[in-house]
């Protein structure tokens, strides 16, 4: 019974559990209905008032007006809720993206499933930084303890100890039990699972807690001030209009349509959507990219990133680690030269030590056409690669037997197992940072035995370890001794050091030199020795010139005005703890820098959540940092996350596209009907023209223009700041100037059209033929805010060219087809004043360009690459 329940369900009780007890999720709300969605779209006051509009007209015989501006109506709502359900499945797909695995054992076998797939008497393996799957007890652990605040509300971490049966009080069961949610803090432990989803104790109090709504991102919080500004200012200009023509003697329903119209055309009510769109749009190009957007507004705030503090290994180097060195008896044994002396005592000893005090291990996986099982290891890299060396040289420990242990955590920067070998001798080993293993020993194992440990040997030690660091290499200490019922890490026997080599990613030097282009400072921090951190960072041209190198002990002695000024010219951080990188994110915040943190760890999360954008890593990340960050990185590579800034750029670039050319469009409208009152001219649009002029233009090219790619001048820019207004550069007088040709292209026609002797309705086609143009003409335009129309590769963007001609043919047929003239007003245009309306509409661009080239005359412009110097040089 003992040996069944410490292997594991097999699949098919597991599956018969699953069906039993259902996916182990707690019950939340679900998407709301689309009908629902949809409904939802008549919420704007404008729609409101257009609808009842439409009311109106039909009680005074208007239908087919009142038909007309009903199904522009329907169509509006219809694009808004397809870009809604667009998100929310894209949201939907992300969050199953970032949804916990679980660490469990079936059938004997050790394996990482979906947690919703665990069910009650599977065996859970939990480690430091993992997230407990579900409710179990404790059935075997070693300084096993979890963080439960979220349920107890005790900031402390809650010891725990395996269970005996035999516990008769709460507080007893309590610290024999893991629960749903909770997390690993220290050590591990393998738990049954006794209850999973609603029945658990995070179930039992998944009713109390409301449904968090997203916040508004500070970028939508100020484009919908905006909007509700230029929307007040709109709606006085849209009122004067309807005045105007009722005290000329206009109809006064029809001036109050054309009011009302020309409110809903001005307004920009459909901001906040198109720029959730955007951001959702972007996230789905980083997730290409190999990075994960938990949350949209850390888009955003990617632009504005300024120092990017990255751990060493995994995400600058590669995390292949592999044995280059050893050290044991006085001797420097290069890793090929192992095996010649392999059959030394201190060798062998050494390499003992490094199988024995070591959580990696042998896993059999078949490989090959006839599937043999070919012995590969599992673990942490740096272990890995210790016991493969160990394993070559015949030393892999086998038969040695674990009885009790001091897991390695990041204050002790030590690990201790104390245990017997096959032939019944106990031992201790230890391995752990240099300088630390060091300060335990007091004997050293020479090749003539065990002698005292000097203080000069030591300090020659130490110059040894320090040699081996400024190669780049990682270092560790190995120690030992027999078990002698005293404290395992007290009078230890010195063995040796292992240098290991985790060669840089090719791509991170790339990134780095990206970094420095765009003003983004990269700073390391790692918990390696000095040497070794600094030897990597000038390779990959982190650390150069005036940069300077802070050490943890250095911190320490620091109060925090200090540090925030050493903050500044540092740019490297080495043998640091989880505790420093918090201090290290405030210091360089308080110098008003936008940070984004890497981290893997379990105590990486305060720092992680600190920064402004914390970025965990998706391959050897914890839980914990992946649930505290906003960015989970799933290749662990610098280079992604520089990536993920460039599309962060692009992204409040585009926002600035639609949003320039929305306003532009708006103000071009309500000038044109403004205007024209002011001379005295006929209402210049009907409302129903106005609708469409507001359906054709405003909904997909500013979707398009939110899917602008990239560009490589984005990383060429300084980041800008996250303080500065949305209509930075000069875009309040570009959208002025853009909007007054756009109404005076109209104008022009219109006016022309009715000297030419045409009738109002052939006049109104044309004027409504030369806003459609002028304002698609302006799309194209707005897709570079340095370059002109005719300077930008007009197939750069496919799907704004797509979303104009739609729009374009959407006006050929309200002008053209015979069944749609009677609705809107329209009537056939002769070739001639055809060909007028493209002359001005394409004119309109060609006055911006002139104007724009002219003032670049008149005032140096700044190019786009101006901070593209590398930062210290």
């Amino acid at each position: 019974m003992q040996r069944m329940r410490l292997e594991g369900l097999t699949r098919a009780e597991a599956q018969a559990r699953l069906l039993q007890y259902g996916e182990n999720r707690l019950e939340r709300k679900g998407r709301p209905p689309a009908l629902r969605v949809f409904a939802g779209q008549f919420r704007d006051a404008m729609v409101l008032i257009l609808l009842a509009a439409t009311v109106v007209s039909a009680l005074l015989g208007e239908i087919s007006e009142a038909f007309t501006i009903a199904a522009i109506v329907l169509l509006n709502a219809f694009i808004g809720f397809l870009q809604e359900l667009r998100t929310e499945k894209t949201l939907e797909a992300l969050a199953r993206l970032a949804a916990p695995a679980a660490h469990v054992r079936r059938e004997g076998r050790e394996e990482w499933i979906d947690a919703a797939q665990v069910v009650p008497d599977d065996l859970l393996l939990v480690e430091a930084g993992d997230r407990v799957a579900a409710d179990g007890v404790i059935l075997e652990c070693a300084a096993f303890s979890c963080d439960e605040a979220m349920l107890t509300g005790e900031s402390l971490p809650e010891p725990k100890h395996a269970a005996t049966g035999e516990e008769t009080q709460d507080a007893e069961a309590h610290a024999a039990m893991a629960f749903m949610g909770t997390n690993a803090v220290s050590g591990r432990a393998l738990v049954r699972v006794t209850a999973t989803g609603m029945a658990t104790q995070m179930g039992a109090i998944a009713g109390m807690l409301g449904e968090i709504s997203e916040e508004p991102t500070p970028l939508q919080q100020r484009l919908d001030q905006v909007g509700r500004t230029i929307g007040a200012l709109c709606l006085g200009v849209c009122a004067a209009v309807a005045l105007a023509g009722i005290l000329r003697g206009e109809e006064p329903l029809a001036m109050l349509l054309t009011g009302i119209s020309l409110a809903v055309a001005a307004v920009p009510e459909g901001l906040p959507a198109i720029v959730t769109v955007s951001l959702a749009l972007a996230v789905r190009r980083i997730l290409k990219q190999n990075a994960l957007v938990k949350r949209l507004h850390a888009v955003e705030t990617l632009g504005c990133t300024t120092v990017i503090c990255s751990d060493k290994t995994g995400t600058l180097t590669e995390n292949r680690m592999t044995v280059k060195v050893l050290f044991a008896a006085g001797r420097v044994i290069e890793a090929e030269r192992i095996r010649d002396h392999a059959d030394r005592e201190s060798v062998r000893k050494l390499l003992l030590c490094a199988a024995c005090c070591n959580d990696a291990k042998f896993v059999g996986r078949r490989t090959g056409l006839f599937s043999r099982r070919t012995p590969q290891v599992e673990g942490e890299p740096t272990e890995a690669a210790l016991l493969r060396c160990a394993a070559e040289h015949g030393a892999a420990g086998e038969g040695f037997l674990r009885r009790a242990e001091r897991p390695f955590d990041s204050a002790r920067k030590r690990m201790s197992v104390v245990g017997e070998m096959p032939e019944g001798a106990r031992l201790v080993f230890v391995k752990g940072a240099p300088e630390l293993v060091l300060s335990l020993c007091t004997r050293e194992e020479a090749a003539a035995g065990v002698r005292p440990l000097s203080r000069e040997r030591r300090a020659a030690l130490q110059r040894q370890s320090d040699a081996f660091a400024a190669e780049a290499l990682r270092v560790l200490g190995f120690a030992y001794k027999p078990d002698d019922g005293r404290d395992p890490e007290e009078g230890l026997i010195f063995l040796g050091f292992a240098g290991l080599v985790d060669p840089p990613r090719k791509e991170a030097f790339a990134a780095i030199t990206a970094c420095r282009r765009a003003g983004i400072r990269p700073v390391m921090i790692t918990g390696d020795h000095e040497i070794t951190a600094t030897a990597i960072a000038q390779q990959l041209g982190i650390l150069h010139g005036e940069g300077r190198v802070l050490t943890g002990r250095e911190l320490d002695a620091m109060s925090d005005e200090a540090l925030e000024e050493a903050a500044g010219r540092a740019a490297v951080f080495a043998r640091v703890t989880p505790g420093h990188k918090l201090r290290i994110v405030q210091a360089l915040q308080a110098r008003g820098e936008i940070v984004a943190m890497t981290g893997d760890g379990v105590n990486d999360a305060p720092a992680l959540k600190q920064a402004h954008i914390g970025v965990a890593m998706g391959k050897t990340g914890t839980d914990v940092t992946r649930e505290a960050a906003q960015i989970i990185l799933l290749d662990d590579n610098f280079a992604t996350l520089v990536a993920a800034v460039g599309e962060g750029r692009a992204v409040y670039r585009n926002i600035r596209r639609f949003l320039r050319y929305l306003l532009s469009c708006n103000t071009g409208e309500v000038l044109t009907m403004f205007i024209g009152m002011l001379l005295g001219m006929p209402a210049v649009l009907t409302p129903i023209q106005l609708l469409l002029v507001n359906l054709v233009t405003d909904g997909l090219p500013a979707i398009a223009l939110g899917l602008e790619p990239s560009d490589r001048s984005e990383m060429l820019r300084p980041p800008r700041s996250p303080q500065e207004s949305i209509f930075s550069g000069g875009l309040y007088g570009r959208i002025a100037f853009r909007g007054s040709l756009i109404a005076l292209a109209a104008l022009w026609i219109f006016t022309a059209a009715l000297r030419g002797g045409g009738t109002l309705e052939t006049a109104r086609t044309a004027a409504l033929v030369t806003l459609v143009l002028t304002q698609l003409f302006h799309a194209l335009e707005c897709r570079s805010e340095t370059k002109s129309l005719f300077s930008i590769n007009p197939f750069g963007n496919p799907w704004l060219l797509l979303a104009c001609a739609g729009s374009a043919a959407c006006v050929a047929a309200a002008v053209w087809l015979p069944l749609l003239q009677p609705l809107f007003g329209t009537q056939a245009l002769s070739r001639g004043l055809l060909r007028s309306s493209v002359f001005v509409s394409a004119l309109a661009p060609v006055c911006s360009a002139v104007v724009s080239a002219a003032s670049g005359f008149l005032r140096p412009m700044r190019r786009p690459d101006a901070s593209a110097q590398p930062l210290g040089e």
